[in-house]
């Protein structure tokens, strides 16, 4: 089964990117680390069972090297969410299905813990603006979802997310679901995503 794992905004500087967010929204952030070979970075802003990422480049040319380092770059601004990963349990049987084979990532987190996962359809799926696919290889309690910030709100997770491109294309994609996936007409990839709170609803 999928469901939501993250979703990725691509910016040119993390600094004043996660500060417009706790500044408008209440949602706090925490530090994420480097990824290995990719020459990117990232901060987190934990929901609970799911979280944003915001990601910049760090090392030019290695991340020229990625093709997730080039997307970053390539994508990064201010004008839109830039991708959505979902989490699976069955990456292998997935990457079976769809004919492509997982890779694998890493990056150590400030307390020197280091998180390992598996991507698959990364560079397929962004090219063409629709979801990638994650699976954790680790204790859930070390899921970035989980971990603690000081928001202003009390976040409950992505409730939804809204998604431009072909509904045929996307369904093909993923096959059968039960996410709340609003399918728009529009440019591929996520246009916006509502963000549950103890006291309603947030849409960046």
């Amino acid at each position: 089964m999928l469901r939501f794992d993250h979703v990725i905004k691509a910016v040119p500087d993390l600094e004043s990117a996660t500060h417009y967010l706790q500044n408008e929204y209440g949602l706090d952030w925490v530090e994420g680390g480097h990824h290995a070979g990719h020459g990117t970075a990232n901060r987190l802003v934990p929901l609970g069972p799911d979280y944003l990422e915001f990601v910049a480049v760090v090392d030019r040319s290695e991340a020229a090297r990625s093709p997730f380092g080039r997307w970053v770059g390539q994508h990064a601004g201010p004008e839109a969410l830039s991708g959505l990963c979902l989490r699976t349990l069955d990456i292998s049987g997935l990457g079976e299905s769809i004919g492509i084979v997982p890779i694998s990532m890493s990056r150590t987190r400030p307390d020197g813990v280091v998180l390992n996962w598996r991507l698959l359809g990364l560079e397929t799926a962004l090219s063409r603006g629709m979801p990638f696919f994650i699976e954790w290889d680790g204790p859930p309690a070390d899921h970035p979802g989980r971990a603690e910030a000081a928001h202003r709100v009390l976040p409950r997770g992505i409730a939804w997310v809204e998604l431009g491109g072909e509904p045929a294309a996307v369904a093909g994609w993923l096959g059968p679901h039960a996410l709340d996936l609003r399918l728009i007409d529009g440019e591929p990839g996520v246009h916006r995503v509502g963000v549950a709170t103890a006291d309603g609803e947030l849409v960046l």
